[in-house]
């Protein structure tokens, strides 16, 4: 495995092999060995799972960087609330790409779950009328902020 070089802003959070790290300063790290993390706009918080997609994205947030049991649990969560998606969602690309979550997941690729089911996320924010930063059209009041690219590509 090739190293990855990360750089962290001051005050971002990164969780590797279930260990929440908060840095202090701006730093750039290097993992050099293999290992189950996200950082930043990554974490979905549980205060933030407050739709269906994202209820999806927490249970397999927590099958990826959880322990060996929150894993499991993270699996059968994943699994029952895609298969309820499906049920209610009326498109068949959503229904597809939940299901592409599902097999990554299940052989243990639950990184490329999170990224398939971000997509699905933002489907759902556009159905609903939520704008990038998780509120409704509404509620923004018309002002618009820029969110921030996802540092590796989510």
């Amino acid at each position: 495995m090739s190293n990855l070089v990360l750089e962290l802003r001051q005050g971002e959070v990164m969780i590797v092999n279930g260990a929440p790290i908060r840095f202090r300063t701006r730093s750039r790290i290097e993992l050099t060995a293999k290992a189950r993390f996200l950082f930043g706009r990554q974490i979905l918080a549980p205060d933030q799972v407050d739709s269906p997609a994202r209820r999806i994205y927490f249970a397999l947030q927590s099958a990826y960087i959880g322990t060996e049991s929150e894993r499991e649990n993270g699996i059968d969560a994943a699994r029952y609330f895609i298969a309820e998606f499906q049920q209610a969602t009326t498109s068949d690309l959503v229904r597809q790409i939940l299901e592409q979550a599902l097999v990554a997941a299940e052989a243990d690729d639950c990184y490329q779950a999170l990224k398939l089911v971000r997509r699905v996320i933002q489907h759902e924010d556009a159905v609903i009328g939520k704008d990038q930063n998780g509120q409704s059209r509404t509620e923004s009041n018309n002002t618009h902020v820029e969110s921030e690219p996802c540092h590796s590509g989510l």
